[in-house]
C-alpha cells in the first residue's frame, strides 16, 4: 500500500493499523521517508505490554468515556511511545462478562472432586476457551477457579494498548487516531449492511457506479452528523424518529401539526446547522356548508 501511494506526494503520513500488522519489520518500514504509525498492541502474553502496564503514572481523561496514560520505552535502538487507553464503561462490561464466565465455570466444576481423572480432563477440555482461562488444576488433579487469573484479568478491564514512534502526536491524538480506524471498519460494515451496498442488482457499469456513490454519500452524511454531534448514528436516528407529523381534523378544518421539539432533538439540529421544521405544515379551514 505504501508503494502504491508513492505518487501521491504526501507529506507526514500516519499509518493506523491493528495488532495483526505489528512487527518490528513492518513498523520500521512505515517510518521510511518520514512516515510513522499508530498500531494496536497485543495486551496479553506480551512482554513489552507487561512492562508498560507495570509503569506507574496517572490517567487523564480526554473524552467522557476514555482515559489515557503514556509510557515511553527507549532501548537505545528505538524509542517507542505507548499509550494505555482505558474505557470505564467497557471496564464495567468486561467485569460483568467475567463474572458470568466464572459462575458458569463454578457450576461446571461443582461436584467433580469425586469424578475420575479422565472425566475431569474431558470436562476441562470441553469448556470454551473464554471459560477455561479461569480454570486451574491442583497438584492432585482437582479442578478449581483460578483466582490469580481473575485478579490479573481485572487489571486489564477496559484497557487496550497503542504504540507509536511519532514524537509530534499527543496522547490524545494517538488514542483518537486509533479510534478512527475502528470507525472506518464500522463504516465498511454499515456500507454492506445498513446501506445495502451489496448485493448489487445492476448490470450496467454506470448504474453500479451510481449505486456505490449514493451509498458512499449516505455514509458520508452519517459520519458528518456523528462528528458534529459527538454521538452515534443509532442514537441520533432513534431520537429524531420521535419527531412526528400528525393530521388533526375537526369542525373548523384540518391541520398538520408537528410534535414539540425535545431538548435532545434541538441539540442535534443545532449541531448540524439545520433549522427546526415548521410547527404547522398545512392548515385547511373547513368548507362552509
Amino acid at each position: 500500500v505504501k508503494d502504491d501511494l508513492a505518487d501521491w506526494r504526501l507529506g507526514h503520513v500516519i499509518w493506523v493499523a491493528d495488532r495483526g500488522f505489528s512487527s518490528a519489520e513492518n513498523r520500521r518500514y512505515l517510518q521510511r521517508a518520514g512516515g510513522n504509525y499508530i498500531i494496536g498492541e497485543k495486551i496479553r502474553g506480551n512482554t513489552e505490554a507487561a512492562t508498560v502496564l507495570a509503569r506507574p503514572g496517572r490517567y487523564h481523561e480526554i473524552r467522557h468515556n476514555m482515559r489515557v496514560k503514556e509510557v515511553v520505552i527507549d532501548d537505545g535502538a528505538a524509542r517507542d511511545r505507548f499509550v494505555i487507553c482505558h474505557n470505564p464503561e467497557q471496564a464495567e462490561r468486561d467485569q460483568t462478562i467475567r463474572t458470568q464466565l466464572v459462575e458458569r465455570l463454578q457450576t461446571a466444576i461443582d461436584n467433580t472432586d469425586q469424578a475420575t481423572h479422565d472425566e475431569r480432563v474431558a470436562l476441562a477440555v470441553g469448556l470454551p476457551a473464554a471459560v477455561r482461562r479461569y480454570l486451574r488444576t491442583t497438584k492432585t488433579g482437582l479442578l478449581r477457579v483460578d483466582k490469580t487469573a481473575i485478579r490479573a484479568e481485572t487489571k486489564l478491564d477496559g484497557k487496550y494498548l497503542l504504540r507509536t514512534a511519532d514524537p509530534s502526536l499527543s496522547a490524545e491524538d494517538i488514542a483518537l487516531g486509533y479510534k478512527q480506524l475502528l470507525e472506518v471498519e464500522r463504516g465498511w460494515r454499515d456500507m454492506k449492511s445498513t446501506l445495502d451496498l451489496r448485493p448489487v442488482y445492476h448490470r450496467l457499469e454506470d448504474r453500479i457506479r451510481a449505486h456505490v456513490i449514493l451509498c458512499w454519500l449516505a455514509l458520508l452524511h452519517i459520519r458528518i452528523v456523528e462528528t458534529r454531534t459527538n454521538d452515534t448514528w443509532t442514537n441520533i436516528r432513534n431520537e429524531l424518529d420521535l419527531m412526528h407529523l400528525g393530521t388533526f381534523t375537526g369542525p373548523a378544518g384540518t391541520i398538520q401539526r408537528r410534535t414539540t421539539t425535545t431538548a435532545a432533538q434541538h441539540k442535534i439540529l443545532a449541531a448540524v446547522g439545520l433549522k427546526e421544521p415548521a410547527a404547522y405544515t398545512s392548515i385547511q379551514p373547513a368548507t362552509p356548508a
